[in-house]
């Protein structure tokens, strides 16, 4: 995975390459967008990192989403970090990062079973065993995408006062 800033054209709102990396690591959720039906389509999911260069996504084993990927397997994830309005500068301080990549499905059990626990530790980790219990009752009805990135960019505005 390459952080490739080049085509930013504010070049002096560059975030650093490791703030792009923390939020993979631990944003909440991103935007996955792809091409549906020769349109874009964006939605909000939750998603967590393997640490090295995918993320993991969990959704229901069927639905627009999948037939998009199925289609064209070149997404796109967008995490937004910290915001702050500030109306009286008619402005906004933020910070993004966009990871660009190719989406995978049909995943062995075992990858998937594995994606499963790591969205639990993310995101459910005062309830690992619950969650693994859920996790094995509920695997029938669900389908975990990967995504593979191969590069990436940050960029933020910040406000001097």
């Amino acid at each position: 995975m390459k952080y490739v800033n080049d085509r930013i054209r504010r070049q002096d709102r560059l975030m650093d390459e490791e703030r792009a990396v923390e939020l993979l690591r631990d944003g909440e959720y991103g935007v996955l967008s792809m091409v549906s039906e020769d349109m874009g389509y964006g939605i909000p999911v939750n998603f967590v990192w393997d640490g090295d260069h995918s993320v993991y996504i969990h959704c229901a084993p069927e639905g627009r989403k999948l037939e998009a990927i199925k289609k064209n397997p070149k997404v796109s994830l967008c995490i937004i970090g910290k915001v702050n309005l500030l109306p009286r500068n008619f402005t906004t301080e933020y910070e993004s990062a966009i990871f660009f990549g190719e989406a995978r499905i049909n995943l062995s059990d075992d990858e998937k079973m594995h994606a499963l626990h790591l969205l639990i530790d993310k995101l459910s980790a005062d309830f690992k065993e619950l969650g693994d219990k859920y996790a094995h009752m509920s695997f029938h009805r669900v389908e975990i995408i990967r995504v593979d990135f191969t590069e990436f960019s940050g960029k933020r505005k910040k406000v001097l006062r």
